[in-house]
Order: structure tokens, then C-alpha cells, then sequence
């Protein structure tokens, strides 16, 4: 299959923004993703991803996530407690304990959006051996057979026929998940929940009420599962990797670091109080009064996107910039690439440097920052991941301080791709709590 890598902001235009129906995902995505992600609004194309995306926004609104607030920080600072537990079991030792963070704040996110996107409570912080989370941790390993697994069931459907172990756990893995989000459904469904539906601000209740209102096409049992799975899915582990990652790049520059605890400490001295949890709960993350947080998450997730690549396909033959794309080429667009492209950010680039935001070269146009797409099919939940990520860092570093354990290699020298892009073997940083 021919292969073409976009980075012209042009050509970026009319793939994402003025023709995002006709480059559709691939065959191999559908089959790697659709087992755990579900025909959702991820993997779904043309009229029906309209549909579903006409139908979400409003759980997705500025207003229906400030609802969903303090369960953010509910999550955030159950998370910041653990870790101190954690660390008190090392207390004595001479060395600053280390933590790998991605491991915790998977399961805080897959705790977010349990609760904030369905109304329930998981409690994998509290008991990482659930069901659903060694799903999730299944399908995220990166063994070899799992690679080998993962890239043959890409181009084959003649995978289920393997006797192969990797596969009969991916498939169970699969199954929990897809059970589970039934159950959820059906529940919300039932009887005993009906009276409460309409007051209840999570996304799965506002997507059902949207669907009870009769003003579109309704959503069935279906598609409403595997939304849920989308959610689920791609939603924890993105927003889990972006945080784990703005962590190390932290570590990496303690001045930033110090910087934005101090930008934190001006606006909410409580955090770093005993008391914190008092307040905390009810507070809204204000980005006019946190211009610099705001900095730091886009230049993380510049730096290190945590979905590195998007993949379209030409179903007919297309025209981009005066070249002709045949039908059935695969068209890359390498956010890792784009976001450090010097024709958009200069010469700074490869730099992790948060003030760049604060003045951007002339050459920057809008699809230099890949990391949630654009257009149509732009990712729903940007707000939602960004105000997640911001609460998160928040509270973790009002609590505790990070630097980069010399004991592990770089996570950034081994970077793996499934979804979202990942360090085999996690992240790993030193934690000590703040004076």
C-alpha cells in the first residue's frame, strides 16, 4: 500500500477541516481498535459520525464539565493520598522513593471517567486487581507477543484462528470490557434509575436524555455501548499518558516545575494546607488566572503527544496541493512530527520551552498543534482531558516534588505506540513530598 506523510498546513486543511468525510480511517485500525474501542465515535465514518457527535456535544459543553469538576478533584486528591501512603512505607530509606506514575494515574482517570462519563464507581485506585482495569492493563502490554499479536491483527482477520495465548487473553480482555459496558447501560436503563436520569450531570445520563428528547436520530443500546467504550478506552489512557509525561518532562526542568508551583500556590494557597480537601472540590480551574498551567500542558502535550499519529485513507482518487492521491493511499499525519516541525515553530522546536506560547513565531498556523486534530473529526474531549490534566497537576504538585530517577532508563528512549504513546516499561520518578 502507498504510504504519504502530510505536514503542508494546507493539505492538513482539507484532510481535517474542509473534506474530513472522504479520508477515512483504515481497515487495519478498525481491526486493532474495534475490540476494545467499539464502532464508536472514534472508528465510526461520514452520516454516523455526525450523528454521534451531534449527539454528545452537548455532555461535552464548557458547562456540563464544570459539573463534573469536583470529581476531578475528588479523584485527583484521593490519588495524592495514596502516594503519600506509598511513601511513608519507604520513609527510613536514605534514598527519595520512586513511584511509576502512569500505573496510578491510569487508574485515576479510568476512576474520572467511570464516574464523570457514567456514573460509576470503579475504584481501581482502591482495588487495582477490578476486572476492568487488568482488562485495560492487558491490552496496553507490550511484550513481544503482544506486538507480534497486535500487528497481525491489523492485517488479518485469520488471527482468531491462533492458538496463541496472547490472543485468548486479548479476546477474554475484550469481552470484560464490552460486559461491563452492557452492564452499565442496561442499568442506567432500568427502572430504578429512570426517575433519577434527569438529574444526574454525568455524560452517559445527558447522552441518554439528549436520546429521550426525540430532536435526532436516536442512539441505540449499540451505539450508546460503544461510545461507551470509546470513552472508556481512549479516554483514560491519553489523558493518563499526557500527565505521566508532563510529570517527567517536569523532573527534567525543575524551574518550570518550581515556577508553576508557585503560579499554583498564588491562586490556590489552600491546596498546600492541611485543610485542602475542603475547598478544593468546589474550585474551577480559571486559565486566566493560570496562564502559565495553561502553558505547560500545551507545551507537554506539543512535546510528547500522547496519540502520535493519525491515519486516513483516500477511498477515491484526490487531489492534495496539486499532487494526486490515488485511491487506497494511506495518508499519515505524524502529530510527533508537526508539533516539532521548525516550518511552523522555528528553530526552538525540538525545545520544551512553555513560554512559547506567550509569543508564537509569524510561520505557526493551527495545524502545527496536531495533538487533538481539527475540524469535525477533532477529538470531543479535549476540554474534558485538558481540565482533568490541569486539576490532576494541580494537586500533585502542591503535595510533592519530581525529579528524574537516574536508576531507569529514559522513558523517552523507549517510547511505544498502541493508541497512545508510552514508555514500555512506564515512568518512573523520584517523589518526595514538599516541606
Amino acid at each position: 500500500m502507498t504510504r504519504v506523510s502530510i505536514l503542508n498546513d494546507e493539505a492538513l486543511k482539507q484532510i481535517t477541516i474542509r473534506q474530513p468525510y472522504r479520508w477515512q480511517k483504515t481497515a487495519s485500525q478498525r481491526k486493532i481498535l474495534f475490540p476494545f474501542l467499539g464502532d464508536g465515535i472514534l472508528l465510526a465514518e461520514g452520516d454516523d459520525h455526525a450523528q454521534q457527535r451531534k449527539a454528545l456535544a452537548p455532555a461535552f459543553s464548557i458547562s456540563s464539565i464544570k459539573a463534573l469538576s469536583p470529581i476531578f478533584w475528588r479523584k485527583a486528591l484521593l490519588l495524592s493520598k495514596l502516594w503519600r501512603a506509598e511513601l511513608g512505607k519507604v520513609q527510613n530509606s536514605i534514598e527519595v522513593p520512586s513511584i511509576e506514575v502512569l500505573h496510578w494515574l491510569n487508574s485515576t482517570t479510568l476512576d474520572i471517567i467511570g464516574e464523570a462519563g457514567f456514573g460509576v464507581k470503579l475504584n481501581t485506585l482502591n482495588h487495582p486487581q477490578s476486572p476492568m482495569k487488568l482488562a485495560y492493563e492487558r491490552f496496553f502490554r507490550f511484550e513481544n507477543w503482544d506486538r507480534l499479536y497486535h500487528g497481525l491483527a491489523g492485517q488479518t482477520s485469520l488471527t482468531k484462528y491462533l492458538p496463541m495465548r496472547t490472543k485468548h487473553e486479548n479476546v477474554a480482555a475484550a469481552q470484560t470490557v464490552v460486559n461491563m459496558a452492557s452492564e452499565i447501560i442496561r442499568d442506567k436503563q432500568s427502572e430504578k434509575h429512570s426517575k433519577a436520569l434527569s438529574s444526574e450531570k454525568d455524560i452517559l445520563a445527558l447522552m441518554m436524555r439528549e436520546n429521550s428528547m426525540g430532536t435526532g436520530k436516536p442512539m441505540t443500546f449499540q451505539v450508546m455501548r460503544d461510545n461507551l467504550l470509546t470513552f472508556l478506552g481512549a479516554g483514560h489512557d491519553t489523558t493518563a499518558a499526557g500527565v505521566a509525561w508532563t510529570l517527567h518532562l517536569l523532573a527534567k526542568h525543575s524551574s518550570t516545575q518550581e515556577k508553576l508551583r508557585k503560579e499554583i500556590q498564588h491562586y490556590m494557597p489552600f491546596l498546600f494546607s492541611h485543610d485542602r480537601e475542603d475547598e478544593a472540590r468546589f474550585l474551577e480551574i480559571d486559565e486566566d488566572r493560570l496562564p502559565y498551567l495553561n502553558n505547560v500542558c500545551r507545551e507537554s502535550l506539543r512535546y510528547i503527544p500522547p496519540v502520535p499519529l493519525a491515519v486516513r485513507q483516500s477511498f477515491a482518487d484526490e487531489h492534495l496541493c496539486g499532487y494526486r492521491i490515488p485511491a487506497g493511499t494511506m495518508v499519515c499525519m505524524f502529530a510527533n512530527t508537526i508539533n516539532r516541525a521548525p516550518e511552523f515553530w522555528g528553530n526552538t522546536a525540538n525545545i520544551f520551552d512553555p513560554d512559547r506560547w506567550d509569543h508564537l513565531p509569524d510561520t505557526y498556523k493551527a495545524n502545527a498543534y496536531m495533538t487533538f486534530l481539527h475540524g469535525p473529526r477533532g477529538c470531543i474531549g479535549k476540554k474534558f482531558a485538558e481540565t482533568e490534566m490541569k486539576t490532576l497537576l494541580c494537586c500533585l504538585l502542591s503535595m510533592y516534588r519530581f525529579d528524574i530517577d537516574d536508576s531507569v532508563d529514559d522513558p523517552e528512549n523507549s517510547k511505544m505506540w498502541r493508541i497512545t504513546l508510552r514508555p514500555k516499561d512506564g515512568i518512573t520518578l523520584k517523589v518526595s513530598l514538599l516541606e
